[in-house]
């Protein structure tokens, strides 16, 4: 049984909020195999989401990190980590690195043709966010 707390609602923009939440279920954790069309990782989809998300979401590329970067496009209903995030983003997070030593992490992501951004802070700029933004300093 899936179990979903919000714990965080921010604004991002006019049209675009950043959710936090916790969610436990059964089995392990739920995530994306193949970025989805407009994962922010994704060099293609560049200007998808405003500044502001980046800005929101910088903790999950945080040395030791325990918040984790979801896919966009599952939303709340049924939340998954992000595809991108976890080929390119995700190596020093402690709850992915927890997760892939619980082998709730397969090997089975795939970039699907995709070019992605190297990390969080090379995404983040590209979107808009300035380079001395001092949020992005501790971003690995």
């Amino acid at each position: 049984m899936k179990v979903i707390k919000v714990i965080e609602t921010r604004a991002a923009g006019a049209d675009h909020q950043v959710v936090t939440f916790e969610s436990s279920t059964e089995g392990g954790r739920c995530y994306r195999r193949k970025p989805c069309k407009k994962c922010p990782w994704r060099k293609d989809s560049v200007g998808e989401f405003p500044a502001e998300a980046f800005l929101h979401s910088a903790r999950t590329a945080y040395d030791m990190a325990q918040s984790v970067f979801s896919c966009h496009s599952t939303g709340t209903d049924k939340p998954s980590t992000c595809a991108g995030f976890l080929m390119r983003g995700a190596a020093h997070n402690l709850s992915i690195r927890l997760s892939y030593i619980r082998r709730e992490i397969g090997d089975d992501l795939d970039e699907n043709g995709h070019e992605l951004f190297e990390s969080y802070r090379e995404m983040a700029i590209a979107n808009g966010v300035d380079p001395d933004d001092p949020i992005l300093k501790p971003c690995r």
